[in-house]
């Protein structure tokens, strides 16, 4: 299909040349989609940045990329408005045109990458020994979105779920579980996990023996110590049981191939520290091995460290992550890569980043983009968790979101089949959690509330949902019809159907614009504005009802553009669509 604003910046583009000169080749005429349709369709905007430089009334400039502009078929009655924007009006004829091919297109308009990459996206990242909670929720649908919407344009998505698997809380656990007798090959549940960390974090901080201890038990675990591994392995296995069935839930993409533990990067870190310390690039400080990146200060304005190598001879977080950077660069060649955290972690990736760059790992040929997101709060504007002030277990959010949404369809569905009400549930519930973070910029905190994400109205899952459910019901009824009735080519004739065929042709852009901000919440404001461009069309433009044959067939392509958007858009927020509701 044709890309619409790229056909027109490209046109507006070799006009500005043809009127200035070479010298202003390649020109970005700002084009953008119009606030008003009053105005137009889209507004260009490059005259008064441009009338600065020549010293010309901006509108003096625009009259002259006018004179040079050719968009012959596809756009008429140019008008040059306020201090020099241009107004463009797009021909029915086209648009009519273009919603034929995107009939044609399985991909709904979504244009494969010109130059696909091999993207390493590092997302979710619980701890082992822990059931996840609700502040995992970010981390994990966010990634999952950028994963599926990388996917879609062609990349090949090199997902990493890296868990906390390896460090001091590692021995602490192994020698508490060892004190209780426990012996490798042995089930333990992971709730009991649960208890026994608070149990062994309690003990390591009350008792210095203890703690000693464990501090030799990540030595063993480190030197492979056979007991030792065997019972963290324990732990790991147990962990990743628990994770699969929290992913499947959820309905996000991650599997077990994916998980890539801060363990696996284990015999790496004695290789990046000797490769750092050849190359000068890492330092001798205070008996440590460290990196110092530049434009890092402390609060007494000395330079801020990463440490690669501890004084103990110990490696950290900081290590591990410049290893793994090392190794998906060097060994996965990867071009981009990505890492899905909270912003709290913003200044440790900002410093590791550039201390990839001073090593050589990053380079024009190669970026790192941190995507961090805020916190999910209760109605006090604090961190969201129980009434007693517990920390919120995911498989009890989860399970409480397909609840409530169940009681919801059999409200609105009574009667309706136990096993189909779980499914509509099931899509109701987990699409709302997964829509009400996605819906939010993710830099921004946001408030959970039940009420808010399951509403039927608003800029939610269940509205989109339903708005699929609605297209799908004309459907049924056009097909129960004495004569059924098909879709066919599209005719624009009410303000309403146009509108609407704009909308729909955005679709692809939009998916591009999520790839290259790694903001999921443009699509969620894109599919909104879809359903509710839909709805306005559905109460202004009789479909069924209409008295022309093809004046319904064209209406009800409209329809089915619709459903096949929505329906794929909410599949790259990872959101099931149901046929009712």
């Amino acid at each position: 299909m044709t890309d619409l604003l790229k056909t027109l910046s490209t046109a507006f583009s070799a006009a500005i040349q043809n009127a200035f000169g070479e010298d202003w080749k390649g020109t970005d005429p700002q084009l953008k989609y119009a606030a008003n349709p009053a105005h137009g369709d889209f507004q260009a905007n490059f005259a008064m940045g441009m009338g600065k430089k020549l010293g010309l009334a901006p509108r003096a400039v625009a009259e002259a990329v006018l004179a040079k502009l050719d968009l012959a078929g596809i756009a008429v009655g140019l008008e040059i408005a306020g201090p020099g924007f241009v107004n463009i009006r797009v021909l029915d004829s086209y648009l009519e045109a273009q919603l034929s091919e995107l009939q044609a297109d399985p991909r709904s308009g979504i244009r494969l990458a010109e130059k696909p990459q091999r993207i390493v996206l590092d997302y979710s990242a619980p701890n082992v020994a822990k059931e996840m909670h609700v502040g995992h929720i970010r981390s994990t649908v966010i990634g999952d979105c950028l994963a599926r919407v990388f996917g879609v344009l062609g990349h090949e998505v090199l997902r990493r779920n890296h868990l906390g698997d390896w460090g001091t809380q590692f021995g602490m656990l192994v020698e508490h579980v060892s004190a209780l007798g426990w012996k490798p090959g042995e089930k333990h549940e992971i709730g009991d996990l649960n208890a026994l960390y608070k149990e062994s974090k309690a003990r390591f901080d009350a008792d210095p023996e203890f703690a000693e201890r464990a501090r030799r038990r990540v030595v063993a675990l480190q030197s492979g110590e056979a007991e030792t591994v065997a019972l963290w392995r324990e732990l790991v296995i147990e962990s990743k049981h628990h994770f699969a069935q929290v992913y499947a839930n959820l309905g996000v993409l991650l599997t077990e191939e994916d998980y890539y533990g801060e363990s696996y990067y284990n015999d790496m870190l004695g290789p990046t520290t000797e490769e750092l310390l050849a190359s000068g690039v890492a330092v001798e400080s205070e008996g440590a091995v460290c990196v110092f990146p530049p434009g890092f200060s402390g609060q007494d304005g000395g330079p801020v460290p990463l440490i690669v190598r501890k004084k103990d001879g110990g490696y950290g977080y900081d290590t591990t992550d410049l290893a793994a950077l090392r190794h998906r660069v060097r060994d996965l060649k990867a071009k981009r890569l990505v890492y899905v955290t909270d912003s709290r972690q913003k200044q440790h990736f900002a410093m590791i980043f550039e201390g990839a760059k001073m090593a050589g790992w990053l380079t024009d040929d190669a970026r790192a983009e941190h995507v961090p997101f805020g916190s999910i709060l209760g109605d006090d504007g604090k961190p969201f968790k129980t009434r007693s002030g517990e920390t919120i277990r995911l498989q009890d959010l989860l399970a409480e979101a397909i609840e409530r949404a169940g009681a919801l369809v059999a409200a609105k569905t009574p009667g309706i089949a136990d096993d189909e009400k779980q499914e509509i549930a099931h899509a109701v519930g987990i699409g709302a959690i997964k829509y009400a973070d996605l819906a939010n910029d993710r830099i921004k905190d946001y408030v959970f509330s039940w009420e808010r994400m399951l509403a039927f109205d608003g800029n939610t899952a269940p509205y989109l949902q339903n708005a699929y459910v609605r297209i799908r019901s004309i459907f049924r009824k056009a097909a129960e019809s004495p004569s059924p009735i098909q879709a066919g080519p599209v005719s624009l004739g009410q303000t309403e159907e146009r509108a609407l065929a704009l909308q729909l042709l955005k679709f692809g852009d939009t998916v591009e614009q999520v790839e290259r901000s790694l903001e999921p919440h443009r699509l969620c404001t894109y599919l909104y504005d879809l359903a509710a461009s839909f709805h306005h069309f559905y109460e202004a433009c009789t479909v069924l009802g209409a008295q022309d044959e093809a004046l319904k067939a064209s209406r009800l392509a409209l329809c089915a553009l619709v459903a096949d958007t929505l329906k794929r858009g909410l599949g790259l927020l990872g959101i099931d669509v149901i046929e009712r509701m």
